[in-house]
């Protein structure tokens, strides 16, 4: 008795093993959808098909139900080309249904290749139905009298589908613009003119034609605000002037300590003239005892040079002691 509740236990597991198999690989709860929403497909060959080729079938019938009821005709392969390709079937599906609702040109093949490009093309048909505006960040540009002027630009743009595979993308349009605002305002004579016409920005940059090699087209530039910011001209003068100070304080300290070694050198020089002065004065005694040996100079004429001596430094005294009485007067 055990052995046949066993037996019928596991046959009762392999039925519902295998009828969850049979519904996995034929998906006919999807087929009959599909029937009744008027796409007629193929149990084995399609449904099961796609099984087989690692292809999910919900993710193919499903797009493929939504174009067939918004009269758009779609084939099975381009979908699973598609999805095996790593596009996404759904959102393609979406954008082509769209654009048919907006009488915007797209084909199948066009979409899919802008939806492997890695751009989305559902947003993309949406902003070429709806322009979208994109906002720079704040522009800042100095004029011709120095002063700091701050812009901020809102751009219209719409997406141009011809151009969406290779064309660059908002980054490349924010930069022109930005490019276009900082040329605009370097050569106003003064920023005064900015502020009073503020829209010469945007004509002068809309005319420059920005949009060239992007995947948008460019409506309108409009400028959302403009701030006045820093005297730069002011600034930079002040910081040349600053740094002409220090180099002229480094030329004069230069100029101070080449002087101090002068002083110091002429110092020098003078303690060595005066020691070759004392070395000269040591000298005489030598020659005066020359001169009495060889009988050069006679005794009297010895003593009188000593009174001419004795005399002259008295003098010296005298003249020294007068110079110190009126300092001191």
């Amino acid at each position: 008795m055990e052995l046949l509740f066993s037996s019928g236990l596991i046959l009762l597991i392999l039925i519902v093993a295998g009828v969850a198999l049979f519904f996995y690989f034929v998906p006919v709860g999807l087929w009959i959808t599909a029937y009744f929403s008027g796409v007629r497909l193929k149990l084995v060959r399609d449904l099961v098909g796609m099984r087989l080729r690692k292809v999910p079938p919900h993710v193919i019938v499903k797009p493929l139900i939504t174009a067939h009821k918004a009269g758009i005709h779609l084939e099975t392969a381009q979908l699973e080309a598609h999805y095996l390709a790593g596009g996404n079937v759904q959102k393609v599906v979406n954008a082509l249904i769209s654009a048919d609702k907006a009488n915007i040109d797209l084909s199948f093949e066009r979409a899919a290749a802008i939806d492997l490009a890695g751009r989305d093309v559902y947003e993309a048909v949406q902003v070429s139905v709806n322009p979208k505006v994109i906002e720079t960040p704040p522009v800042s540009a100095v004029a011709k009298d120095g002063i700091q002027v701050r812009a901020i630009a809102r751009v219209t743009v719409r997406a141009d589908i011809e151009r969406l595979v290779g064309g660059a993308g908002e980054e490349t349009i924010i930069a022109r613009v930005g490019e276009g605002i900082v040329s605009t305002i370097g050569s106003a004579e003064t920023h005064k003119e900015v502020l009073e016409n503020p829209d010469r920005i945007s004509k002068t940059v809309l005319e420059k034609g920005l949009d060239a090699g992007t995947a948008f087209e460019i409506l309108s530039i409009d400028i959302a605000d403009v701030d006045v910011g820093e005297n730069i001209g002011a600034k930079l003068q002040t910081d040349q002037a600053e740094a002409d100070l220090r180099v002229a304080r480094a030329k004069a300290e230069e100029r101070r300590a080449a002087a101090v070694a002068r002083e110091q050198e002429m110092r020098a020089l003078v303690q060595e003239m005066r020691a070759k002065v004392v070395e000269a004065e040591a000298e005489i005694p030598k020659a005066i005892a020359e001169a009495l040996r060889k009988g050069n100079l006679g005794v009297l004429d010895y003593y009188n040079l000593r009174n001419i001596q004795a005399d002259t430094e008295m003098r010296r005294a005298i003249g020294g002691a007068s110079e110190e009485e009126a300092e001191g007067a």
